[in-house]
């Protein structure tokens, strides 16, 4: 408004209406463009679509009782004990993981756990690859806390 008042006082009218003129324009244009970023900005906000419950009776990666051949072995056939990993062609790092005893002793040794958690001063496993999801994860740790059996 500086700009105008400087105008006015010189007795420049023409000059001040057309500022005005402009300056409307402008907030004219303006005026959208707020009104789509504020609107872009709640275009989901109901808790119960950004969150929904998970189906199934609410918890879906259930570690309650796991089994080694049920839980386990189908987890570690699919990522350890492949073909130039941890199967019984290729021991990797000692360990076959294509049978209980080869993922007993890492129990024992207490690696397992440490490897897929990526814990620090384990190598992560699987190598080369994304860690396991957590609902794995839970399953693994909660078969070695449930005494690791071969169940």
């Amino acid at each position: 408004m500086n700009l105008l008042n400087k105008l006015l006082k010189t007795g420049n009218k023409f000059a001040y209406i057309k500022c005005m003129k402009l300056t409307s324009k402008v907030k004219l244009a303006l005026l959208p463009l707020v009104a789509l970023m504020i609107l872009a900005g709640c275009y989901n906000d109901k808790e119960d679509q950004l969150y929904p419950e998970p189906t199934g009776g609410g918890n879906t990666c259930d570690t309650a009782a796991m089994s080694y051949a049920t839980h386990i072995k189908p987890i570690t056939d699919q990522y350890c004990a492949t073909a130039s990993c941890h199967n019984s062609s290729v021991i990797a790092g000692g360990y076959d993981m294509s049978s209980y005893a080869g993922l007993k002793l890492a129990v024992t040794n207490n690696r397992l756990v440490g490897v897929i958690n990526h814990a620090t001063g384990f190598s992560p496993m699987p190598q080369g690859m994304s860690k396991l999801s957590d609902c794995n994860i839970n399953k693994i740790t909660a078969w070695v806390n449930q005494g690791a059996l071969n169940n």
